[in-house]
C-alpha cells in the first residue's frame, strides 16, 4: 500500500496572530482529511526567534492524530527546540531522528549551523545518516529530509544560503540506493529538481511565499495562502508529489 506523507515548512511562529492563524489553517486542513496521512514532515524554521514560547505554541498547534516528524531550520535554536518541542533536555548537538512509517524510513536531519543561514550536514550527522541507512534492510525505501536545499533554485535569496558541501551528501547517497528522494524547505517556494540522481522536492512555506525574479522585485509575497505538499510513495518506490494551498 502506498505511503502518504504531508510536508509543511517554515512556519516562523513568532507569537503574532498572523503566523498562528496560518499554521492553524494548515493543521485544521490536514486533520480534516477523509484519509489521514501516515505522517506529517515539518522541515524547519518552526520558530522565528528560537524562543521556548514559540516551540510551546508549535507543540500545541502541531498536535495531531498522526505522527508529526520535525527537523530544525536556521531560525530554530537547538536547546529550546529540544526542551519545548521534543520534551528533551536542552542540548546544542544536532537533532537527528529516524522514523519508521508504514514500511518506509524517514530520516529527519539537522543541517543547521548555529548563527548562520547557510546549512551543512556536519561529519557526525553524515556518519549518523550512513549508519542508519546501513542498518536498514536493503528493500526498505528511505527519504531524507533537512532544511536548506543542496541545489540552486535560481533566486538570489535562497541561493545565498544553500546547503554547503553538497558533494559529501551526494557521495553518501551513491552508496545507498534505497534513498528514493530528498526533501527540504527553507526557500519558501514549492520547487522540484534533482540531486544525486534522485528527486529533490522543496516544500512551500506556511508563513509567506517567495516571489521569483520574473514575478517582481519584492521577494516576500505575504498575500499568498499557506502551502503544503503531499508525497505518495508507491510500492514501486516512485515518489509522486502534489502541492496544495490552504485558503
Amino acid at each position: 500500500m502506498a505511503v502518504l506523507l504531508a510536508q509543511i515548512s517554515d512556519l516562523h511562529l513568532d507569537g503574532s496572530d498572523r503566523a498562528t492563524r496560518r499554521a492553524h489553517r494548515v493543521m485544521d486542513y490536514l486533520r480534516s482529511l477523509p484519509r489521514p496521512v501516515d505522517a506529517l514532515l515539518v522541515t524547519g524554521d518552526i520558530a522565528d526567534h528560537g524562543e521556548e514560547a514559540e516551540y510551546e505554541e508549535a507543540a500545541r498547534i502541531l498536535k495531531a492524530p498522526f505522527p508529526v516528524l520535525t527537523c530544525p531550520g536556521n531560525h530554530d535554536a537547538r536547546p529550546a527546540y529540544r526542551k519545548a518541542l521534543l520534551g528533551e533536555a536542552p542540548d546544542d548537538g544536532p537533532v537527528n531522528r529516524i522514523h519508521r512509517i508504514a514500511g518506509a524510513a524517514v530520516l529527519m536531519c539537522d543541517s543547521t549551523i548555529p548563527g548562520r543561514d547557510e546549512g551543512r550536514l556536519d561529519a557526525p550527522t553524515l556518519d549518523w545518516i550512513d549508519a542508519q541507512l546501513s542498518a536498514l534492510p536493503r528493500d526498505t525505501p528511505a527519504l531524507i529530509a533537512f532544511h536548506q536545499p543542496p541545489v540552486e533554485l535560481h533566486h538570489p535569496l535562497p541561493d545565498s544560503a544553500m546547503l554547503e558541501q553538497p558533494a559529501r551528501l551526494a557521495a553518501l547517497l551513491d552508496a545507498h540506493p534505497q534513498v528514493v528522494a530528498v526533501l527540504t524547505g527553507h526557500a519558501h517556494t514549492a520547487a522540484a529538481s534533482t540531486f544525486a540522481g534522485r528527486p529533490l522536492i522543496v516544500g512551500p512555506a506556511v508563513t509567506w511565499t517567495l516571489r521569483m525574479p520574473w514575478e517582481g522585485d519584492r521577494p516576500a509575497d505575504r498575500e499568498q495562502p499557506p502551502g503544503l505538499a503531499f508525497h505518495v510513495l508507491g510500492d514501486d518506490r516512485r515518489l509522486t508529489t502534489h502541492y496544495r494551498v490552504v485558503l
